[in-house]
C-alpha cells in the first residue's frame, strides 16, 4: 500500500472497503472525524483516506522531528498509517484519536531507533540509563532548558539527534509538539511520573552535550587564535 509519494503528501493507493452506510457530511462536505473513525473501523477507503488528510501532516512532523531525515520520516509515516490501518478497528474511544494515533506512529520510530542502535529494550529500561497543520506547537530551545543562548539551532538539533531514543521520543513530544505529561504518559505507554524523569534526565543530557560544543568551539577558536599570532610573528 502506497501512502506517501515523496516530499508531499499524496493520497494513498488501494485499501479493502466494506458495505456501510453513507457517511453523512459536513457543511464543506467532509466527513466529521468521529464518522470517519467508525466507518474506517467498518472497511470504508473514503473514511480512511479522510483520516490521513486529517493526521498525515503532524504523523509527519514528528516523525521527521525524531528520525531529522525526510525520506525516513516519509517511510515511518507510512508504516505508521499501515499500522493504523490494520489497528483502527481496536480503537475504543478511551483517548483522543490522535493521542493514539501518535502512539503507533512514536512506536514505529522507537522500534527503527532502537534497532539502529542494536537497543530492543522497553521504554522503561531506556530511562534508566540513561494540528492538523503539521507544524510544532513549540520549537526547540524551551525556556525551561535554561541553556545559554549562545546556542544555536543547529547544535541543538544535534544534541538532540545524540539522545537515546526514549529521551528524545519524550523531549519532542513535551519541548517540540506541545503534549503535556499525561497525554505522553499515553503515547508511550508509561507513567506520568516516568515521563516527567526521562524530560528532566532529557535536559540534563543536552545540556551536558551542547556545553560539550561550547568547550570545543572555544578550544578551536584558541588554536586560531595562536595560529593566527604566530604566523604574525614570522611576518
Amino acid at each position: 500500500m502506497q501512502l506517501l509519494g515523496g516530499p508531499t503528501h499524496r493520497s494513498y493507493g488501494c485499501v479493502p472497503t466494506g458495505s456501510v452506510a453513507r457517511a453523512r457530511r459536513t457543511e464543506t462536505g467532509e466527513i466529521p472525524e468521529a464518522e470517519a473513525i467508525r466507518l474506517a473501523q467498518q472497511g470504508d477507503a473514503a473514511a480512511f483516506e479522510r483520516l490521513y488528510r486529517l493526521h498525515s501532516r503532524r504523523v509527519y512532523s514528528l516523525c521527521l522531528r525524531m528520525v531529522s531525515n525526510t525520506a525516513e520520516a516519509e517511510d515511518l509515516t507510512q508504516e505508521a498509517f499501515l499500522q493504523l490501518f490494520r489497528k483502527i478497528a481496536t480503537f475504543r474511544g478511551e483517548s483522543a484519536f490522535s493521542t493514539w494515533l501518535h502512539r503507533l506512529a512514536v512506536n514505529v520510530v522507537l522500534m527503527k531507533l532502537r534497532k539502529k542502535s542494536g537497543n530492543e529494550t522497553s521504554l522503561e529500561q531506556v530511562t534508566e540509563p540513561d494540528d492538523e497543520s503539521g507544524g510544532p506547537r513549540r520549537d526547540f530551545g524551551a525556556p525551561d532548558l535554561t541553556l545559554t543562548g549562545s546556542i544555536d539551532r543547529v547544535n541543538l538539533q544535534r544534541a538532540v539527534e545524540q539522545l537515546p531514543p526514549g529521551y528524545k521520543a519524550v523531549f519532542i513530544l513535551h519541548d517540540v509538539q506541545g503534549y503535556e505529561h499525561n497525554e505522553i504518559a499515553q503515547i508511550m505507554d508509561c507513567s506520568i511520573g516516568n515521563s516527567k524523569s526521562q524530560l528532566h534526565k532529557a535536559r540534563v543530557r543536552l545540556r551536558e552535550l551542547l556545553h560539550e560544543t561550547l568547550r570545543a568551539k572555544a578550544r578551536e577558536e584558541r588554536k586560531a587564535a595562536g595560529t593566527a599570532s604566530g604566523s604574525g610573528g614570522e611576518d
